[in-house]
């Protein structure tokens, strides 16, 4: 099997893309449960998601945020976040011209619902408890929602600027 360049440099961009934007953009503290914070990075997983190949798209996703909660003092998330996120890139498929399409939306928000209820089982199971858990269910969704608003608005303009078809004209083998 040939790897291409192409997906594996775009995956080991958008893994340090997620996990900037996961680590040390202005992110909100979840108050309630057992921590964690609401941030953006999760827009970037989408846009993986809809450019990438999906193992490149899952790889990219598990390690850039898994790598932002190790780094940045919420290791006992990382094993948790390895696994949703990759989960996450699952409902987005990598065909089509644009990224703001009607199977995009329906995938923003299958990935949303895989995000809350995967860190909801995660914390109840190994962190908290069921009960204490169901605290940080609306603020996994408000994360979600929030990367939602800006995947819509990045996915706007970059339609606009027909970013994904200049990203396919990249097919250099290896």
């Amino acid at each position: 099997m040939k790897l291409r360049l192409r997906n594996l440099v775009l995956a080991a961009v958008f893994a340090a893309t997620i996990f900037i934007s996961t680590a040390y953009l202005p992110r909100v503290p979840i108050l309630g449960g057992a921590g964690g914070y609401v941030h953006v990075g999760d827009t970037f997983i989408y846009f993986a998601a809809c450019v990438l190949p999906l193992p490149y798209a899952m790889a990219a996703a598990a390690i850039g945020g898994a790598l932002a909660d190790a780094l940045t003092g919420y290791i006992a998330w990382a094993p948790a976040t390895l696994v949703i996120k990759a989960l996450m890139a699952l409902p987005f498929s990598s065909a089509g011209e644009k990224f703001i399409t009607l199977r995009a939306a329906a995938a923003i928000a299958a990935a949303g619902l895989i995000c809350a209820a995967g860190y909801y089982v995660y914390e109840a199971t190994f962190i908290t408890s069921f009960t204490v858990a169901l605290a940080s269910v609306p603020f996994n969704l408000a994360q979600g929602f929030a990367s939602a608003v800006l995947f819509m608005l990045l996915g706007f303009a970059f339609d606009k600027l027909k970013l994904k078809q200049r990203l396919e004209k990249l097919n250099i083998e290896i």
